[in-house]
């Protein structure tokens, strides 16, 4: 008779990486959902942002966020101290209103354009340790594979700089138009209808 087959079992292990990331993203998720942008508070860290709305393409991300489910964010990101955007891993700095200022960064951005509501989305933030931000970013991004990170990018974007508007619209500005400095630039390669079935089989295809 032949041995048994001996089960060994990986020792979970707190300090993880992935577990830490999990924490911290977890405890963003267990936040209370408020409208974009919320009230002014001071700190840096990561968001989640969510439609409601009823942009056609847009159905099946809404029906899961109706009636204070919020279960798939359109968008997720980050805001980091000042120190981190100019290169650094921005430890001890002081984070300001860095994570609010982007979130009113974002609502301006939907405010703009023709074919969507600011009354529309919502957020849920937290305030994190600098070292964990883009860590914790990674997870939720993995996790929800969320729209406008993954398929339709350009949402984060800011103006260029003098003299560099011959650079293509992002396929974001392409399908929502309106922001001013998003309209002086060159047109997208990709034509409106194409994005439109990428978006359509994105979605289809990510959400189950």
């Amino acid at each position: 008779m032949g041995e048994k087959e001996m089960l060994i079992l990986e020792p979970f292990n707190p300090l993880d990486k992935r577990n830490l990331a999990e924490s911290v993203a977890d405890a963003m998720l267990a936040r209370p959902v408020e409208p974009l942008p919320p009230k002014p508070f001071v700190g840096a860290g990561i968001y989640a942002i969510y439609y409601v709305g009823n942009f056609p393409l847009y159905d099946k991300i809404a029906r899961r966020n109706f009636q204070g489910a919020f279960q798939q964010p359109i968008y997720v990101g980050k805001a980091v101290p000042a120190g981190a955007r100019k290169g650094g891993f921005g430890l001890g700095e002081e984070p300001g209103q860095a994570l609010y200022n982007r979130l009113c960064d974002h609502a301006k951005s939907v405010s703009e354009v023709t074919n969507l509501e600011g009354r529309d989305f919502f957020c849920r933030y937290l305030a994190v340790d600098d070292i964990w931000i883009p860590l914790a970013e990674s997870l939720l991004i993995e996790r929800f594979v969320p729209l406008w990170n993954r398929i339709l990018d350009g949402f984060g974007n800011h103006a260029p700089g003098k003299g560099r508007y011959n650079q293509q619209k992002s396929p974001w500005d392409t399908l929502h138009p309106g922001r001013p400095w998003a309209e002086r630039l060159q047109p997208n390669s990709v034509g409106l209808p194409e994005l439109q079935a990428l978006v359509k089989h994105y979605i289809e295809t990510h959400l189950q």
